[in-house]
């Protein structure tokens, strides 16, 4: 099984933080079913103050493809399976023009995505 994880922006402004689309780590190895919706996940040691136990709603399923290989990205959550994503860098900036108003939109690459997702 995959983890969901919700990713927080690096830089806070006025003190208010923005979430991010959420990301899935993993895989882990299901231990047992708690109740009707829950699962035991076999989290590796780093892991240690997360709570084993997950709603199927944080999990996705993985099918093993032996010609799949998986590379396990070290990402250090909090407790509450948030962690920091920083900015790389910048790679578009656009004025986007409505009737009465003008909005900036900014493209960034961050550290932990890659691929389509990374921006």
């Amino acid at each position: 099984m995959f983890l969901k994880v919700s990713p927080l922006k690096g830089v806070m402004r006025f003190s208010i933080g923005g979430k991010l689309s959420p990301r899935f780590i993993g895989p882990f190895e299901v231990l047992r079913r708690v109740g009707s919706r829950a699962y035991e996940l076999a989290l590796p040691p780093d892991l240690d103050r997360v709570h084993p136990v997950f709603h199927v709603s944080m999990l996705r399923k993985y099918l093993r493809d032996d010609s799949h290989m998986l590379e396990r990205q070290v990402v250090a959550l909090d407790p509450d399976l948030s962690y920091l994503e920083t900015p790389l860098a910048i790679v578009d900036r656009q004025v986007h023009k409505l009737r009465s108003k003008s909005v900036p939109s900014v493209k960034v690459v961050w550290q932990h995505h890659h691929g389509p997702e990374a921006t």
